[in-house]
């Protein structure tokens, strides 16, 4: 009888966005989600007036930013969107404040110890780049983007644009 050996591919994918990259050098705080919007995983947060954590995005400052919506193990409450994750106002959400996890990059191409950006205004030149999303390279617009100075990117994104983020220090813990 023969060995029968599998071939799983060139590259290993990622994974979902807000999943952890790498231990134990990680740091993850809880805070309340305010806000009226859902907070989905893998999205970057900043507080709002009452200390709870919110979408960072629109106007957003670098100096604002908190960290970014880990994913954690929650039931589905939709049964066709099983890969989709968020929370809601006023559930607790665990923040990645430094450490190593797997985000969405929604413009650019990134690479090991590339910068960082947040995008704080729509620009109709990139549709697939949404404010609030994080990007590889600084925005063409005036105040496009703001760059995440306590990130960096740690290699390429995979097939399905999640790449992995470090963040190097904590900001506003």
């Amino acid at each position: 009888m023969g060995l029968h050996p599998q071939n799983l591919g060139t590259t290993m994918p990622h994974g979902f966005a807000g999943s952890y990259a790498r231990q134990p050098d990680m740091i993850i705080n809880t805070h309340p989600a305010g806000g009226t919007e859902q907070i989905p995983f893998g999205a970057p947060l900043k507080y709002d007036g009452t200390g709870a954590v919110v979408l960072a995005g629109d106007g957003a400052a670098a100096e604002q930013f908190v960290g970014i919506a880990a994913r954690e193990i929650k039931s589905a409450l939709n049964y066709l969107e099983q890969g989709v994750g968020a929370y809601a106002p006023g559930e607790a959400v665990p923040v990645f404040q430094r450490g190593a996890v797997n985000v969405k990059c929604s413009s650019g191409t990134p690479k090991l110890g590339g910068s960082v950006f947040l995008r704080v205004t729509a620009d109709a030149s990139l549709p697939t780049a949404p404010v609030g999303g994080l990007e590889a390279a600084a925005g063409s617009a005036p105040a496009g983007t703001v760059q995440l100075t306590n990130c960096q990117w740690a290699g390429p994104a995979d097939a399905n644009g999640i790449a992995e983020l470090r963040l190097l220090t904590m900001n506003n813990a």
